[in-house]
């Protein structure tokens, strides 16, 4: 067995900052609108990668290591749906050109990644140092999961986010998209654009969001190097899932119910198994999560939505699916 040591880590990093130099300086080299082809493709891409990731795991490291990454993988890829959901609101609502979505995408998974990797180390402390923290956890999935299950669809406000008021009184805003850009000079005076605003509503939105999942992907494992790991190709694969999915995305209404479910019971299981270790392993899991996913999508498709209302999220999707 080779143990997982900073070679590793090292290689990891380094293979992650060559794919994100080489889509933003070769496929992304011009701002342009993410077509549905290019977009599955670097859906399937990311998929694959991650999928061969988990293959070396289980060869040359660890076959319980490559569980854990699989199924901290498929949790965090699935309730990176919701996600999704905020980002087609959150364009409608700034009313941000397709051709400039990806750009203020690929930033926003930068900055994803940081903000993980703060989480993560710091979530594994707090779980070495104090062990009765896993309770606390526990008890906040399955808070969350019930949160969810019960929270109605709701139209953003990004005006009242209290960092956009500060940014607003530090610095000008204007209406210019300026080609692209987050921050452009008018009469010798820095401005910051709808696509910085979006690009910090959109950190912010990750932020709450990491809080949820993280949590949930520690339930799976503590090895700091498969939780980050997993979470970074969910991430990655995060924005062309986006461009993928966006249109179609309302058809899976009851996707939501069974994500609140995985939270509940990644919940439960988090705090019966620190009473009884290993009473629910990782591979129950795996299948459980597995089953509430093809359900909840089986049940969408089987009863598809009635309200013939439009609703912010089908506005938005209409939007997108313009280009």
């Amino acid at each position: 067995m080779i143990s997982i040591n900073y070679i590793a880590w090292l290689g990891f990093i380094t293979f992650i900052l060559i794919m994100l130099i080489i889509d933003l300086t070769v496929f992304h080299k011009e701002l342009h609108a993410v077509k549905l082809k290019e977009a599955i493709i670097w859906t399937i891409t990311w998929i694959i990668l991650a999928l061969l990731f988990n293959i070396g795991i289980y060869l040359w490291v660890d076959k319980i290591k490559a569980i854990e990454f699989f199924t901290a993988y498929l949790i965090e890829k699935s309730l990176s749906v919701d996600n999704l959901f905020v980002f087609l609101m959150l364009f409608s609502y700034f009313n941000i050109n397709p051709k400039y979505q990806h750009e203020i995408l690929f930033w926003g998974i930068i900055g994803a990644i940081i903000m993980r990797a703060i989480f993560i180390f710091a979530g594994i402390a707090l779980i070495n140092s104090f062990n009765w923290i896993i309770y606390v956890f526990g008890l906040f999935l399955i808070y969350t999961g019930f949160k969810m299950y019960f929270k109605k669809e709701q139209t953003p406000h990004p005006e009242k986010n209290p960092i956009i008021k500060l940014l607003k009184k530090i610095f000008p805003v204007t209406e210019d998209i300026a080609n692209g850009k987050f921050f452009i000079k008018k009469n010798k005076k820095l401005f910051i654009t709808p696509l910085f605003i979006t690009l910090i509503v959109i950190e912010f939105s990750d932020l709450i969001f990491a809080v949820d999942s993280i949590p949930a992907v520690l339930a799976i494992s503590k090895d700091p190097f498969i939780v980050f790991t997993s979470n970074v190709f969910a991430i990655l694969g995060l924005r062309a899932l986006y461009f993928t999915i966006a249109g179609i995305m309302k058809y899976f209404h009851y996707l939501k119910y069974g994500l609140s479910i995985i939270l509940v019971y990644i919940g439960i299981k988090m705090i019966i198994n620190e009473i009884q270790p290993e009473f629910i392993n990782n591979i129950i899991s795996l299948f459980i999560v597995i089953t509430i996913i093809i359900c909840s999508i089986i049940i969408s498709i089987i009863f598809p939505n009635k309200n013939n209302k439009p609703s912010v999220l089908q506005q938005t999707n209409d939007n997108v699916n313009k280009f």
